[in-house]
């Protein structure tokens, strides 16, 4: 039988984790071990999780940072110290579906073997009300690009945005390899999907496994879809996160292609692509009417679809003021 490590990070959490420690301990298939590294919490996580480990009926090993590290190298330190044969991560303010390690063991030990496995998740409210809707209906994962993963091609829709969750993601221990250590420029669950969906097989599994919870301290959230929300959010998202992006990017491409492997030089040119169309956003010139060759040459050949966020993602090129862009332009990308 294969061993289940559960890596968990907390950051004062004290108020939503007793919640997720119980939903841990509920599983209908409990993990071989629960690992647990805090990034310097000030509140009250450290005692109860000291409380639970006295008592949980498996392992519990906790690391306490001195200094805060981040919630991608606090993932990392804890991913390090696993000893399973295989990794489930954990965020500290869900509530994890009983059966949620049973489905994610099936599927990795499916025909396939895959090698990453990642599921939907339901979005609920502070206290655990449902909101109506999953977390890939937020982030617009629809059917189109839940087939083309399907097909094996999670790594051309990871280039149009994340879809992968860390909370609801777990991989075989052998991975941890070819992820670490963890760049800086990336959170951890995105790195993970993108390295591990060139390198080893990917699955998914269509149905929550795992309560998302909204709050204010919620470092990343999952509003309700809207026309009018995702216009918004297009409009005013900071030039300068183009060349976060192509940073990311490049960091990727770099450790793909110094893995090798028989997908590394094809992914290295799609990824190339994605950096192009970044790039191209990028250097656009100041003046509005200007820019509308650049912008009309990306909407021709579609790429405003494939990577960024469609016809959205052109306005926002067009009207965005010619400050913001000189600044962009300027930059090292």
């Amino acid at each position: 039988m294969t061993r289940c490590s559960v890596a968990l990070c907390t950051y004062n959490g004290a108020r939503h984790l007793p919640d997720q420690l119980e939903s841990i301990v509920s599983q209908t298939r409990r993990p071989d071990e629960l690992v647990v590294s805090d990034d310097g919490s000030g509140d009250g996580t450290l005692d109860i999780l000291r409380r639970f480990a006295a008592q949980a009926p498996f392992p519990v090993r906790l690391q306490h940072n001195a200094q805060t590290a981040g919630v991608t190298k606090n993932f990392e330190n804890a991913i390090r110290l696993c000893e399973g044969d295989w990794i489930a991560l954990s965020d500290q303010d869900d509530v994890w579906r009983p059966t949620k390690l049973k489905v994610l063991e099936a599927s990795l030990d499916g025909a396939d073997q895959p090698g990453v496995v990642f599921t939907d998740a339901e979005v609920v409210d502070e206290e655990l009300r449902p909101l109506g809707y999953t977390l890939w209906d937020a982030i617009g994962f629809d059917r189109g690009r839940r087939r083309a993963a399907r097909k094996g091609r999670l790594l051309d829709v990871l280039l149009w945005r994340n879809v992968v969750t860390g909370a609801t993601m777990a991989f075989r221990s052998g991975l941890r390899a070819r992820i670490l250590p963890l760049p800086g420029v990336w959170l951890h669950d995105a790195w993970i999907a993108v390295i591990g969906s060139v390198t080893d097989r990917a699955a998914m599994v269509e149905e929550p496994t795992i309560q998302y919870r909204q709050h204010a301290a919620a470092q990343i959230g999952a509003d309700k879809p809207s026309l009018r929300r995702g216009v918004a959010r297009a409009m005013t998202t900071p030039a300068s996160d183009l060349v976060r992006q192509l940073r990311q990017w490049e960091a990727a491409r770099e450790r793909i292609v110094a893995l090798g492997g028989s997908g590394s030089a094809d992914a290295a040119v799609r990824i190339g692509r994605k950096m192009a169309h970044l790039a191209a956003r990028a250097r656009m010139p100041g003046p509005t009417w200007r820019r509308i060759p650049a912008v009309a040459a990306e909407l021709v050949t579609l790429n405003y679809h494939r990577y960024s966020s469609g016809w959205r993602s052109a306005a926002r090129d067009l009207v965005q003021p010619a400050g913001q862009r000189g600044a962009i332009a300027n930059d090292s990308v």
